[in-house]
């Protein structure tokens, strides 16, 4: 028995891991590099597992870069079952059809790209199209928290609460070959404890292996009341000289938050009532499958469902899924803009950021992890120059970065959670993925501190013995 970390391998994208044992291959996450666009473009062209010989997928959560190349791999040959919870199923099928509509765009600029240098002989055709994403689709087995299957031969599934967004899970694999049994545990992109609106995450029992996550594996995130408190600040400082405060947000969770904070800031009376877009179609749609998922809720949310309060809707607050009420937005007169994609990388933002980021009076709030070579990355470089949509602008806008909203464990609650599984036990071997060189070797030396002997960080497609 082994594992091969495909994808998220000294990276924080693309996540891929393939299990194998003598009777299966299973694979662990099916996502997409998310960087640059041509450079994530050349290397997402090629599916880097074997597709006809997976047995069966186990997905984490919706997010693209988990789940995004479940299309290729139905185009490339796979005809097993795709495992996921019920929130997971339904975020998917809204997500990997976007993602299929963003592959036509980005073939399409680059192709226009081609063109204007005249290297017509590189065209190229999107990754995949919408009858791959229906084919993944319907490749869907849901599966809710705490039920144990079969999943292939030798190989049970249980899915645990990760609490990292909705309906994401902590996988457990119980593998058995000739006679031998090892119990696999697989964080995906594990959460924090007391965030609002989801679960705190579950730690299993018995683990042998432990793959974690260690995005912010140097680094430890402000508490949930200092995170609401600066976002107040912000808004209000914005507010006060006119501007307005956008907010690049991934559609999935983030903006779902964002929201939920400041529903309770103006209840509270913390922040001047001015108008509140949501514009995103596809963040309008997921906040409706939400909507049909308190079973994924804390206490909290679940109160507010109990009442005639929702957690997602106040005064003042419009979901935008319009292309022409999107573009009236860049009128006088402050205003909240959350918009995505969450790395500006494409999406409705990037037209809100070429209007708004030479105005000192406005404000670009970074709610969420910018990856190396993104946009977002620049502006939370604070580059005094950054380029949209080809053309090269002043950033004159204050950029703020609040790192309290991650959805994302920080250094604390990842040796936390190792320390809880090895508690359970015994959680031998720990393995890092999803996280970026330098933080995983922070992490590496924090978690031997703490009595964990045997950690590896793989590079891409290095394997690991389950044994």
């Amino acid at each position: 028995m082994d594992i091969q970390f495909v994808g998220a391998a000294q990276t924080v994208t693309g996540s891929m891991h393939v299990v194998r044992t003598e009777h299966a291959t299973v694979l662990l996450d099916c996502g997409l590099f998310q960087g640059r666009r041509r450079e994530s473009f050349e290397y997402n062209r090629r599916l880097r597992v074997p597709a006809r010989e997976v047995s069966a997928v186990v997905l984490s959560h919706a997010h693209i870069d988990h789940s995004g190349a479940l299309p290729m791999l139905a185009k490339n040959g796979f005809d097993g079952l795709v495992y996921a919870t019920p929130a997971t199923r339904d975020l998917a099928a809204l997500m990997l059809r976007d993602a299929a509509a963003i592959q036509q765009a980005d073939a399409r600029y680059l192709n226009k790209q081609s063109v204007r240098e005249g290297s017509e002989d590189e065209l190229v055709e999107p990754i995949y199209g919408e009858e791959d994403v229906l084919d993944a689709i319907s490749r869907f087995v849901s599966v809710p928290y705490h039920r144990s299957i079969p999943i292939a031969d030798g190989v049970r599934l249980t899915f645990f609460d990760a609490g990292h967004v909705l309906g994401s899970a902590i996988t457990v694999l119980d593998l058995e070959e000739r006679g031998k049994k090892r119990r696999l545990v697989f964080t995906g992109d594990l959460g924090r404890a007391g965030r609002p609106i989801l679960r705190d995450p579950e730690v299993p029992e018995g683990a042998d292996v432990l793959i974690t996550e260690s995005t912010y594996g140097d680094r430890l995130h402000d508490g949930v009341d200092k995170m609401e408190d600066d976002l107040a600040r912000v808004v209000t400082r914005t507010v006060a000289r006119g501007g307005k405060v956008f907010i690049p947000s991934f559609a999935l969770e983030r903006a779902q938050e964002v929201i939920f904070a400041l529903k309770k800031l103006r209840k509270a009376g913390q922040i001047p009532r001015v108008p509140v877009y949501v514009d995103s179609p596809l963040t309008v749609r997921i906040t409706d499958v939400f909507k049909l998922h308190p079973e994924c809720y804390d206490a909290e949310a679940r109160a507010l469902l109990r009442g005639t309060d929702t957690p997602f809707d106040f005064e003042d607050l419009e979901y935008i899924e319009d292309k022409e009420r999107s573009k009236e937005l860049g009128g006088e007169g402050s205003a909240i803009v959350i918009s995505a994609s969450g790395m500006c990388e494409a999406g409705r933002i990037l037209h809100h950021l070429k209007n708004g980021v030479e105005d000192p009076r406005n404000t670009v709030l970074i709610v969420g992890y910018q990856a190396q070579h993104t946009l977002g990355r620049r502006l939370v470089e604070r580059r005094a120059r950054v380029r949209i949509f080809g053309v090269e602008r002043e950033r004159r806008a204050d950029v703020v970065v609040l790192n309290g909203f991650s959805a994302h464990a920080d250094q604390r609650d990842l040796v936390a959670y190792a320390d809880a599984c090895r508690a359970r036990g015994p959680a031998g071997t720990i393995a890092l993925v999803h996280g970026e060189p330098q933080p995983q070797r922070v992490l590496a030396d924090k978690m031997r501190e703490r009595g964990h002997n045997s950690i590896v960080i793989p590079a891409p497609n290095d394997k690991l013995e389950i044994g």
